[in-house]
This record gives structure tokens, C-alpha cells and sequence, in this order.
């Protein structure tokens, strides 16, 4: 397995990402090759600090970084020899099977989609988050990719979310939710309507429609939505478990009885805490373009940054895509025979 992780992208500096390389590396010994792309100076320097000396590991230098500010696509035409882009361009050459980048979202997934060109049979590609519940987890998608979706793509999702959540997550027969305004069939706007008659007949266990009170209520293992209603979603829900967190934590310090309590309830609140955490899972795979893709947060740290490159190890060792382009094929083919016999039936 050889792993490309752009290590300029991140708000904590190349050190926290040369860190988490070093425990992926400690733990996976199947990885082969390892390049770390950005400024060599700045790489190296890093590598010194952490002590990394491993033989897999590569710096390939990339002399500009895409900001959180540039634009996605004007950014990569503008900044040739950025660091996502490079890192992008080793999965297209054929040199790595997955990058990682902790960078401009929008740039990663530009640059993804540019240069490796979606999957045959999927039409746009989509960031699958997963988001933990109190008796599960569940994967939201799309959470930011594709804000302006077709039935068809939603349909998709629900075909790489389930993929996804089987061969990663180990769910035996993934529950697929639609996210509307209501459960009914009929519910919805045009697009969700139009999608819950694709999902319903695809290979799919469809469950129908889901809201939002749904999602952290172990009814569903994939929720499909649109990139703009997924992305409110996604920072509602993480902004949601920050805000009750530090409330919880006001509230328990006001008096000496209730940090006396704290104290006593510490083994309660810890695996909450730390099933709350999103460097649990590193990031989010872009599903639907012809490699692997993860995407973690500006802000992640070594943890997020180790789990990451091993979720993209996995995502290689089940051959994702591979799966991905069967059943998406499968899909396509069936709703394309069924809307070769509507006609004839509207005739009759």
C-alpha cells in the first residue's frame, strides 16, 4: 500500500501530521511507500523533531499551499505546485493508492475530482462523515461535496454509504435512510421524491425516509442528502455535542457538591467525551472518484491524522471502488430498464 498525505494543508503545522504518519507507519506495516508532500525544508525539519526514521517514508517538495481562503478551482489553476495537488497527482500517476490531506475541503475535493475523474456508472463524488450516536454510528452523505444534486445521485450515496458502512463500519445489512420533512412516501421536495423511487429499487435494505430526530436514534446506518443540506447537518450536529459538553461541564463546576459529583461520575463522561471525538474516525472518505481519498479536519491532530491513513488502508485492502463500481453499475442498468418499459406502460 503506498499512501501520498499532504502535509501543509493543516492549521497545526507539518509537525502534528509528521507525527501522525509515524504511529500509522508503527501500526501498519503493509504500507509500502509513504510520501509526505509540501515544503522539503519545513518536512524535514519536522521529521528531525519527531524523530521519524523509517525507510518507507519520501518527501516530495510542493512549493505553494492552498490556503483556506482560495478558491477552490481558481486556487489549483492559480497555485500549480500546491500541495494537494501534488499530493492528488501521485494517485493519478499510479505512484500511491490514497491521499490524505488536512487542508481547504473544497480544494481537496476540486482537485480529486479534476484530476482523477469519477467512477465509471457515478456521476458526482461525495464526503461520507461519520457521525457517532449513544448506540451507533451513522454515515452522513453527502456532507459537503455537492451542494446541487440529481435523484441519481443521491441514489448513488445511498449505493457508496452502504458500501462503505459494511466493509469499514461492519455493518451486516446497512439501514439507508433518506433525510426529508417527513417519513411518508410522499414528503419531501422534488428531489428527495424523485430519489426515494430510485432507492426503492435498488439493491438497497431502504428503510424510506428519516428526520432529523432519526439520526441519533439507532434507526439508520446511512443517511443521504444533498452536500448543502448535509454540510448544516454535519456542523449543526458538531456544534450541538461542543456546546452541551462545555454547558455540562459550567454546570458541575458551580458548587463544591456538584464538582464532588463530577469527580465520582468521571468514568460516565469519559467515553462520551471520547466517542464524541471526530480524530476517532481521522476523516472522511470522498467516495466516487477512481482512488482513495480521505479528508480530515484543518484542525486535526496526530490521532486524527494516524486514523486517517489506516482508514485509507482499509478502504485498499476491501477494494472499495471495485465494489463501488458493481453495484452503481447494477443501479444504473435497472433504472434504466424501468424507464425503457414507463413509456409503454403510459401508452397502455
Amino acid at each position: 500500500m503506498r499512501i501520498a498525505v499532504d502535509v501543509m494543508g493543516g492549521d497545526k503545522g507539518c509537525g502534528v501530521v509528521v507525527a501522525g504518519v509515524k504511529c500509522a507507519l508503527k501500526m501498519n506495516r503493509k504500507i509500502s511507500e509513504l510520501y509526505l508532500v509540501g515544503d522539503e525544508g519545513q518536512i524535514r525539519e519536522a521529521v528531525r523533531e519527531c524523530r521519524l526514521n523509517d525507510s518507507r517514508v519520501q518527501v516530495l517538495h510542493a512549493s505553494q499551499v492552498l490556503t483556506m481562503h482560495d478558491k477552490p478551482v481558481l486556487g489549483l489553476r492559480k497555485k500549480k505546485d500546491c500541495s494537494v495537488g501534488r499530493a492528488v497527482g501521485l494517485v493519478k500517476e499510479g505512484k500511491a493508492d490514497a491521499v490524505i490531506s488536512p487542508g481547504n475541503t473544497g480544494g481537496i475535493v476540486a482537485a480529486s475530482t479534476i484530476k482523477l475523474r469519477p467512477l465509471d456508472g457515478v456521476e458526482r463524488a461525495g464526503i461520507a462523515t461519520v457521525i457517532p450516536a449513544p448506540k451507533n454510528e451513522f454515515v452522513l452523505l453527502d456532507s459537503g461535496a455537492n451542494v446541487a444534486c440529481k435523484p441519481i445521485h443521491l441514489l448513488h450515496y445511498g449505493i457508496m454509504g452502504s458500501i462503505y458502512s459494511r466493509e469499514i463500519l461492519g455493518r451486516e445489512r446497512p439501514r439507508v435512510g433518506l433525510l426529508s420533512v417527513g417519513t411518508e412516501e410522499a414528503k419531501g421536495n422534488e428531489l428527495t421524491m424523485e430519489a426515494f423511487k430510485l432507492c426503492k429499487e435498488a439493491d438497497l435494505n431502504f428503510i424510506g425516509n428519516v428526520e432529523g430526530h432519526d439520526l441519533f436514534s439507532n434507526r439508520v446506518d446511512v443517511v443521504v442528502c444533498d452536500g448543502f443540506v448535509g454540510n448544516v447537518v454535519l456542523k449543526t450536529s458538531e456544534g450541538l455535542a461542543k456546546s452541551i459538553l462545555s454547558w455540562i461541564k459550567l454546570e458541575l463546576m458551580k458548587t463544591p457538591i456538584r464538582r464532588l459529583g463530577a469527580m465520582l461520575a468521571q468514568g460516565a463522561f469519559r467515553p462520551i467525551k471520547e466517542h464524541l471525538d471526530p480524530d476517532a474516525f481521522g476523516g472522511a472518505p470522498l467516495l466516487g472518484v477512481r482512488g482513495n481519498v480521505m479528508i480530515t479536519h484543518g484542525s486535526a491532530g496526530e490521532r486524527a491524522i494516524k486514523n486517517a491513513i489506516l482508514t485509507a488502508t482499509e478502504t485498499i485492502r476491501h477494494s472499495l471502488n471495485d465494489i463501488i463500481v458493481q453495484q452503481v453499475a447494477a443501479a444504473n442498468e435497472r433504472i434504466e430498464a424501468l424507464e425503457m418499459v414507463a413509456p409503454s406502460s403510459a401508452m397502455v
